[in-house]
């Protein structure tokens, strides 16, 4: 049961023969709600999902005061837009491209040629018209947008786009409303051909509007910055989450294993607590590809994730919830593509699909149990005193502990998933070749041992043991201390005594000191 799938992704889960069905369903169900726990719930203190992302964008700073969650991201952004100033009419209506195009419109009505954008009639030469902003000036001068983007509401408000001719009446009453709320308080005086042109020049300004914001926003170095900065910052904190969630999983079997064995006292317990993590932590350093393979793997999914929650809130909201459904999706998707395009364990094609595969149901198992947490918080349940916040985590570890693992068995329990296993892997690729070369080499190998009547399976285990000792020798060849420590561990495991008696210092002190080797 030591090769667990969610432990080390990529990996088959199993049962072995001697197993019973039940026992190896049920241990993987305890490693899974493990690591869910640990990962999913109990390291997601390290990543702070935000309401809106972690990137200002338009639409989110103008959701700030109509969606009680959302602030600003970028502390400059807010006093950016504090600092405003106050909506000087007369300075909007004494820019040069209102004074241009009034010269303009005068000029028109004077050739009889003006016609009111609004109703659609034309002006006599001796007509009276004003020059309306379609987007007031007071609601330009006051858009979070517009001053995200570090633009002067003057030069947009005065827009040829957005400054059209109208009669008296309907300019003076409308004011500073928006085309919209005009039109509702005041659109039984107009017939239904003028109110659709009035939302017409309406959607026109506004379009053109939008446009240049988002042409100067998001082709700006402030947008890339914040928007780099957040990737690199979520993709080292899931990068994290991901490795210790592995670590801290190995030092928990690791103590579970000691404390089963171990005595009753409090002191026995205590060291073998102490024992635990000791081999926890070495079984961690032993799969220390494993751990840089959960960090990069983390870090390359949460910068997806980030990028994603950015382009999702330049339209819409993403709540807090979805971040995190966004985060465990692309760490899935880049653990089953790592498998798909670069296939570590050198799996045969089916294997390798397959293998892909469950990476996906963990993932989407995980993204389940996150919603129906969410959902047991909002029905009330997660307000409940004491028991309310353990309820909700305790709902989404558990959904996502037994439906993954459940979906794991089902999938290397299904005889139709096997069959189509067993056709893809005759599929000729390069790792079916390395398998069958590495069969031939086993074959070999055998082949030698029974010729020379020698212990192939001592062989194998004798070489094994020295490459772990090799391996741990690497591991601390710059810590002189814990390569004291593993030096006697070594010696003690292959019952290899010592040449000296006491300590090594003193033996050299004395002077008298004999070296025995035997």
């Amino acid at each position: 049961m030591e090769a667990c799938f969610v432990v080390n992704a990529g990996r088959d889960f199993t049962p072995a023969p001697e197993d019973s069905v039940r026992g190896s369903l049920f241990a993987q169900y305890e490693r899974v709600l493990l690591e869910s726990l640990v990962s999913s719930f109990g390291l997601d203190c390290l990543i702070r999902d935000q309401h809106g992302g972690d990137v200002d964008t338009l639409h989110t700073v103008r959701q700030i005061g109509r969606d009680g969650e959302m602030t600003y991201k970028n502390e400059a952004h807010r006093q950016a837009y504090e600092a405003r100033g106050d909506y000087n009419s007369a300075a909007y209506h004494s820019h040069e491209g209102y004074r241009e195009k009034n010269r303009e419109i005068s000029t028109m009505r004077k050739e009889g040629k003006l016609v009111d954008a609004y109703t659609g009639e034309s002006i006599p030469r001796n007509g009276k018209t004003d020059l309306d902003h379609v987007i007031s000036a007071k609601e330009i001068h006051d858009d979070p947008g517009r001053v995200l983007a570090g633009l002067r509401g003057e030069d947009l408000a005065n827009s040829k786009e957005n400054l059209q001719a109208t009669n008296r009446r309907t300019n003076r009453s409308k004011k500073a409303d928006s085309m919209d709320d005009f039109l509702e308080r005041r659109g039984d005086e107009y017939t239904e051909e003028q109110k659709a042109l009035m939302r017409k020049k309406d959607a026109e300004a506004r379009r053109a509007y939008e446009k240049r914001l988002a042409r100067t926003y998001y082709g700006s170095a402030d947008f890339w910055t914040q928007t780099v900065a957040a990737a690199g910052r979520v993709g080292l904190q899931m990068g994290l989450r991901q490795a210790l969630g592995l670590v801290l999983t190995e030092v928990w079997f690791a103590v579970r294993e000691q404390l089963a064995v171990g005595g009753r006292s409090l002191k026995a317990m205590l060291a073998d607590v102490a024992e635990g993590v000791r081999l926890g932590m070495r079984r961690a350093r032993e799969k220390f590809a494993d751990v840089l393979a959960r960090l990069g793997e983390g870090f390359v999914g949460g910068i997806l994730a980030s990028l994603t929650t950015t382009l999702c809130n330049i339209f819409f909201t993403t709540a807090k919830n979805m971040v995190r459904v966004l985060r465990q999706s692309f760490a899935s998707l880049v653990a089953a593509g790592k498998v798909l395009l670069f296939n570590p364990d050198s799996l045969a094609f089916g294997d390798c699909l397959l293998a892909a595969l469950k990476i996906l149901a963990t993932g989407a198992s995980a993204v389940v149990g996150m919603l129906l947490s969410d959902a047991v918080a909002t029905s009330g349940l997660g307000a409940l005193p004491v028991v309310g916040e353990l309820l909700v985590s305790f709902t989404g570890v558990f959904a996502t502990g037994v439906l993954s693992c459940t979906l794991l068995y089902a999938l290397d329990s299904c005889d139709i998933i096997q069959q189509v296993v067993a056709l893809l892997n005759k599929v000729r690729t390069i790792e079916y070749d390395i398998a069958f070369y590495r069969q031939q080499a086993d074959a070999f190998e055998a082949l030698a041992a029974e010729l020379l009547s020698y212990d192939l399976e001592g062989f194998r285990r004798e070489t094994a043991a020295y490459a772990d000792a090799a391996q741990r020798l690497i591991q601390a060849e710059n810590d002189p201390r814990a390569l004291d420590g593993i030096l006697r561990e070594i010696l003690t495991e292959r019952g290899i005594a010592l040449p000296y008696d006491g300590d090594f210092d003193s033996f050299m002190e004395s002077g008298a000191g004999v070296l025995h080797f035997s």
